[in-house]
């Protein structure tokens, strides 16, 4: 899959992966204080199916159309929110989900400014969350998304992009 910033060369899904992976990395490090943040192989086969897990999503339109998800297990998430909050968080919950729908917000627009110069012509949605026991996820084929996994010393966690170029 190759993709083309607006004015300017293509670069791969390598490419693109080494800027996701960058972008996560800061997102950790400056908004949850993780600074650790370890990138699992490049690129994992999609997972589908989660248990005990939040995501989030964030929808992309405009010069580019898709989505960028994180997948966290509870445990995680509650802990990315104690981080971002600074204070000792228990239950998933509202805070929770703001607080994820916030990293993978971030992460998007990260996404959005490597795609697009100055981002106008990419917009985002309002993220949604998707919390459970046992429930699956899809954006089209397989084959179209990009799955990298990061660990922090407790368990690993996912961020997930299906992204195509919009036709002119």
């Amino acid at each position: 899959m190759e993709f083309a910033p607006v004015g300017s060369a293509q670069f791969s899904e390598a490419d693109l992966a080494k800027c996701i992976i960058n972008d996560v990395q800061e997102v950790f490090s400056t908004m949850v204080g993780i600074d650790d943040l370890l990138n699992l192989p490049l690129v994992i086969n999609p997972v589908t199916h989660l248990e005990n897990s939040v995501t989030a999503m964030v929808g992309l339109a405009g010069s580019y159309n898709g989505v960028v998800c994180l997948h966290a297990p509870e445990c995680l998430a509650l802990n990315f929110t104690s981080g971002m909050l600074g204070m000792e968080v228990n239950k998933v919950d509202d805070e929770v989900h703001d607080a994820l729908g916030e990293i993978v917000n971030m992460i998007a627009g990260s996404i959005k400014h490597q795609l697009s110069r100055g981002g106008t012509d990419i917009r985002l949605s309002i993220p949604s969350v998707i919390t459970g026991k046992d429930y699956f996820f899809s954006v089209g084929k397989p084959d179209d998304m990009l799955m990298l996994g990061f660990a922090t010393n407790q368990k690993w966690f996912m961020v997930s992009t299906a992204l195509k170029k919009a036709m002119a």
